[in-house]
């Protein structure tokens, strides 16, 4: 691997380049209305949780890894005119927005500079602020809207950088997402990996479904690069055994990994992701939640070779619960795993994980990224030999998502 080449071969291999996104007027947009559809379970205090995004940032820099920072990726990626024209025919849809008002969207965004593109994609669009660059078309969507009403949805999940795109080996994942608040995030991604000049002039595979249409949904907090050609999968959720099945395909078709060990998990709120429950802290260590369990598991392997995916045969053994570990620790070329589970009463066990002490990030082997907040987890990861820096969760904490959610490594060194 040459540095600065995008490249992530294990989890937690040391972390060289990560993308981030610094909570914004996005988040301004949750009221106690919307928050539930825009998937948050609370509204955050912006600034403080600026402020605490800025010493995550700074803890990354700090153990070596360049941040880039979304907003200033996407900023960059619309002065390309091929991109700004991607993103907005895939914004300004008449089946979201009607045939009267869509044009009149798309005419208002292509009249803006790049900053303030940037602002409405990510930021989305009051019926009032539209009405301050342009008159009312006649649109019974825009009619029947109020003036502090949403024209354009924002995406405040792009906090989570983990999800809608995700790197596997010597390729991206562009995700399908299953949730429709974030089905956009993806757009925002297949621009900056097709035009933006940091990543358009390299080499690395790109696997795009662009927004669902159908039941094969991955996301990217589901999928741990274990390393060496293997690869463990969730389905949570939010990614489907679909999903699961079309992931294995491109990727073996590729030649990028050559097994895949599936997990059937609950399908619930509190294991939305498998990073939600389980994380990779060292070349053989896993963090897991106290209440995970053991869960059917799935190894799949190519049978045969092809050059396109639907050329690819996939060969599938299925495991009992009791062979979860076992199944990994073989997709791993290991004897056994290490699992680091914390002993905690059931109640504090459940509330220790809805505040992400499951959710660490490697920044290299044996070093992770927790929040502060969850102690008894960060106790048990020092006691085990494995170094912590926290960082503040106060405010990024009521997200219900980590430090691993909040990042998206693009080039991460082999363990």
């Amino acid at each position: 691997m040459v540095t600065g080449t995008p490249y992530v071969g294990s989890e937690v291999g040391r972390l060289r380049e990560v993308i981030v996104h610094r909570p914004g007027i996005e988040l301004l947009r949750l009221t106690p209305e919307t928050m539930d559809e825009l998937l948050f379970d609370d509204l955050l205090w912006v600034r403080r949780a600026q402020e605490e995004h800025a010493e995550f940032c700074a803890v990354l820099a700090g153990a070596g890894a360049e941040v880039l920072e979304l907003s200033d990726l996407v900023r960059e990626t619309v002065t390309v005119p091929a991109a700004r024209e991607f993103v907005l025919e895939r914004t300004f849809d008449e089946r979201v927005h009607g045939p009267a008002a869509a044009p009149v969207l798309r005419a208002t965004a292509e009249a803006m500079d790049e900053a303030r593109l940037t602002d409405l994609l990510i930021g989305g669009l009051t019926k009032r602020e539209l009405l301050e660059l342009t008159d009312e078309p006649r649109s019974v969507v825009l009619h029947a809207l109020g003036p502090d009403d949403l024209v354009v949805a924002p995406l405040p999940n792009h906090l989570f950088t983990r999800d809608a795109s995700c790197w596997v080996y010597d390729g991206v994942a562009v995700n399908s997402m299953r949730m429709p608040a974030r089905v956009r995030e993806s757009v925002t991604y297949e621009a900056v990996y097709r035009w933006h000049p940091r990543f358009a002039a390299a080499t690395f595979h790109r696997w795009s479904d662009g927004p669902a249409d159908g039941a094969a949904t991955v996301e990217g907090g589901d999928v741990l690069v274990l390393g060496g050609g293997a690869v463990v999968v969730g389905m949570s959720e939010r990614t489907t055994p679909q999903g699961v099945e079309r992931l294995a395909e491109r990727l073996f078709a590729a030649g990028s990994a050559d097994r895949v060990v599936a997990l059937a998990m609950p399908k619930a709120r509190a294991f939305m992701h498998l990073d939600t429950v389980m994380t990779m802290v060292d070349e053989r260590s896993f963090l897991t939640y106290a209440d995970l369990g053991m869960l059917p598991s799935y190894t799949i392997t190519p049978r045969g070779s092809g050059a396109e995916p639907g050329e690819v045969e996939l060969e599938i053994a299925d495991h009992p619960p009791e062979r979860m570990h076992a199944a990994i620790a073989e997709a791993l070329g290991r004897d056994g795993l290490r699992v680091l589970t914390p002993e905690q009463d059931v109640h504090s066990a459940a509330r220790e994980q809805w505040d992400d002490g499951c959710n660490a990030l490697a920044v290299a082997p044996g070093v992770v990224v927790t929040y502060d907040r969850t102690m008894t987890s960060n106790s048990y990861l020092r006691e085990s030999g494995v170094e912590v820096l926290e960082v503040p969760g106060a405010e990024l904490g009521r997200g219900r998502g980590g430090p691993r959610c909040m990042s998206c490594p693009t080039v991460r060194e082999d363990h």
